[in-house]
């Protein structure tokens, strides 16, 4: 049975999550404590976490930042208050798959959570494109043999660039997929991380679709 960590400290929330979980067929594991998650993600067997950013002990960053430097690439959905933009954003950079903003609707979160499952039972560990090969699972890339260092971020968009070689993948796409928010149209986000990427792994190997989008070659 697929086993699900819901890390939060307030009962209600745990509690409504907990239930809506377990009516999916999932088992729920449930802590309002940061390091009582640590200690349930170590012991092993979590198929994916539900965090809450404002717990005891350890914050929802810091346990995230934890399982990640372990090398644990479970899924993390991290819960933040709704004008909490700059936590989403922390949160993503620190490695969480996907963020829901407080109030949310549990049929909302059990969409994001059954997504999440679908991606990690269905997605290779290690991507190879030409030099270019990306370690899911231990977060490192190498060109040629060489380790290169990539942010987080980077990190997440080359991975979408290699899980879909020869497609255009728009700016819109590409912020949803590793912003994991609606930003500006009009922000140059996505342009500014595609020169990091470029400079880092190749200038080649990302084609400019003008007035579509990028494409990994």
């Amino acid at each position: 049975m697929t086993r699900i960590l819901v890390v939060d400290d307030e009962p209600h929330i745990i509690a409504l999550v907990a239930r809506g979980l377990r009516s999916e067929g999932y088992e729920a594991m449930t802590t309002d404590d940061g390091q009582a998650a640590l200690d349930i993600v170590e012991a092993g067997g979590i198929d994916l976490i539900v965090l809450d950013v404002g717990i005891p002990t350890l914050d929802g960053f810091e346990v995230l930042r934890s399982i990640r430097s372990s090398g644990n690439d479970v899924p993390v959905i991290m819960l933040t208050a709704r004008s909490g933009t700059v936590d989403a954003i922390e949160g993503l950079d620190a490695g969480a798959s996907d963020y829901v903003p407080k109030p949310f609707a549990v049929a909302e979160l059990l969409a994001r959570v059954r997504s999440r499952l679908r991606e990690r039972t269905s997605s290779p560990t290690v991507l190879t494109r030409g030099p270019v090969t990306l370690d899911i699972l231990n977060r490192r890339v190498s060109v040629a043999g060489r380790e290169v260092d990539l942010s987080a971020r980077e990190f997440s968009l080359a991975e979408q660039f290699l899980r879909h070689p020869g497609e255009v993948l728009t700016r819109e796409v590409l912020l949803s997929r590793v912003w994991g928010m609606n930003f500006d149209p009009g922000s140059n986000v996505v342009d500014v991380y595609v020169r990091y990427l470029r400079a880092k792994l190749g200038a080649g190997h990302i084609a400019t679709i003008r007035g579509e989008g990028y494409r990994w070659e």
